[in-house]
């Protein structure tokens, strides 16, 4: 028997004057990711950059509507897809999270192939699908392993990573001088040992590293320049990963990322496994086409390695190969009423 109340609540349309905005969510190795596939306004500009400032500027109310609470929490992230601007390409995206719009995402990379191939966004075919994606940091290679219909993982092939300084030092307040070393993996990085600080990897420790990654993060901006060589944009520092031994002896070790505004991804973090790809080849600990497995603070796990060597500006980069597994968690009509006083959100950490 329907129960007629119900019946009557699934035809319910809201007032024309509201926001519709469409999003199918999914998860990457237990990190969320909501992928934004209508009501949307357009952001003109003819480079990702260029759009992720004009959405900055215009549109940041949209950010944190969709990812700040009721609609959201404070570890939520998504993206924005826009056309191609790289001939060849197939997607643009812009990746928004808690503090704002990232410049790469591994776990985004992931997270999108598989929606938009899943969902039927691009044709599919087994036994393996390439999405070139341009990102704010630059054209990124995605490749889907399919079988069945369905992305079984994904691997990606990052922008050039590289390091801009093994073994500093930095004073942080309350924690004394903390050896870190900075690289870039799409974004950048301060790589930091859990033990240094007292603290594991471990989900026991979880709101202790983000106090600790917080207080790493603001010492190591107000310390020094993090500069990428061609883009101002990109001249910042994204986070702090501490690092730790891994839960099997298979795996080489563990990765939290607390970045933004002391969020913690839950995967191994795509963009920091790309920057330690480049920290190990330049210290002589891998070589090309050597994999590693990297551990998340849930115990998921990215494998990683060293597709080929290049430069990049004045710097020895890598081409960091990066694969995880994503999954869709559901498919989302979002309303904004301008009248809801909360109608952009608000953030409880």
């Amino acid at each position: 028997m329907t129960f007629k109340p119900l019946t009557k609540a699934s035809t319910w349309s809201p007032p024309s004057h509201w926001r519709r905005i469409t999003t199918i969510d999914s998860h990457t190795e237990g990190e969320p990711f909501r992928v934004i596939t209508g009501g949307f306004p357009e952001l003109p500009g003819d480079t990702i950059l260029a759009r992720r400032r004009y959405a900055k500027t215009h549109y940041d109310n949209l950010r944190t509507a969709l990812m700040w609470e009721p609609r959201g929490h404070a570890d939520m992230y998504g993206c924005i897809v826009t056309p191609p601007v790289t001939p060849g390409a197939d997607a643009g995206i812009l990746f928004i999270h808690n503090e704002g719009f990232s410049t790469m995402c591994g776990h985004g990379v992931i997270g999108f192939t598989t929606v938009a191939l899943e969902t039927g966004m691009f044709p599919m075919t087994e036994p393996e699908t390439t999405l070139k994606i341009d990102t704010p940091a630059g054209l990124v290679t995605a490749y889907a392993r399919v079988d069945a219909g369905r992305v079984r993982s994904v691997y990606f092939h990052n922008v050039p990573s590289f390091v801009l300084e093994l073994d500093a030092v930095v004073d942080a307040p309350g924690l004394g001088r903390i050896r870190y070393d900075l690289a870039f993996g799409g974004a950048f990085y301060a790589y930091v040992k859990a033990e240094d600080v007292g603290l594991t990897c471990a989900p026991e420790d979880y709101r202790r590293l983000i106090e600790a990654g917080i207080v790493i993060k603001r010492a190591v901006m107000n310390s020094r320049a993090i500069p990428h060589p061609f883009e101002e944009d990109l001249s910042f520092l994204y986070g702090v990963i501490f690092i730790g031994p891994a839960s099997d002896a298979r795996r080489h070790s563990r990765n939290v990322c607390v970045f933004a505004e002391g969020e913690v991804d839950r995967s191994p973090t795509g963009t920091g496994v790309s920057g330690r790809l480049a920290i190990h080849h330049a210290r002589g600990e891998i070589g090309a086409g050597e994999p590693i497995i990297i551990e998340s603070v849930i115990g998921s796990k990215f494998t990683g390695k060293v597709a080929r060597t290049t430069t990049f500006g004045p710097y020895n980069a890598i081409i960091p190969e990066v694969e995880g597994s994503a999954r869709i968690t559901g498919r989302h009509e979002f309303l904004i009423d301008p009248d809801d006083k909360l109608k952009d959100g608000f953030l409880l950490r």
